[in-house]
């Protein structure tokens, strides 16, 4: 009886994690190449009020509306790419969860590497600075050290 609870308990939580599609019945295109076509195009486009979430997970009225936007220039005949092009124009790059290579983004994809080798110059130069002098005590400094660990010993 036990391992019953606990069974149901493990389908329910993986029944709650996993991820929720927002694409309404409505939406869903009658041909199923067009529709395949769709929610790929769709899982590259983020929402513009969740952030980090694509199109295609999120539940916004503006979600929604670029995946109606999609499916109908799909039904004109629009290749990916011209589809892609055509929410980037009216919404910008900023629509891309994946942002492309250009002059524009290129400070965005070379800044981690920017860090990473800032990081290694400064670890670098860490540990070839030379080290203080042990021997840079005078002959009375040493004997008024060895005088002071002696006396807490």
């Amino acid at each position: 009886m036990q391992h019953v609870r606990v069974l149901a308990v493990l389908m329910f939580s993986l029944l709650v994690a996993s991820p929720a599609l927002a694409v309404q019945p409505d939406e869903v295109l009658k041909d199923p190449t067009l529709e395949a076509r769709a929610r790929s195009i769709s899982a590259g486009l983020r929402c513009l009020v969740c952030q980090n979430q694509s199109i295609d997970d999120s539940d916004a009225g503006v979600a929604r509306d670029l995946r109606i936007l999609i499916r109908e220039q799909l039904q004109q005949d629009k290749s990916d790419e011209q589809v892609v092009a055509f929410v980037v124009d009216r919404y910008g790059e900023y629509v891309l969860l994946k942002p492309r290579l250009s002059a524009r983004t290129l400070v965005l994809w070379l800044t981690p590497f920017v860090i990473l080798l800032v990081g290694a110059a400064v670890l670098l130069r860490r540990r070839s600075a030379p080290q203080p002098a042990v021997d840079g005590l005078s002959e009375a400094e040493k004997q008024a050290l060895d005088a002071i660990l002696r006396k807490s010993a």
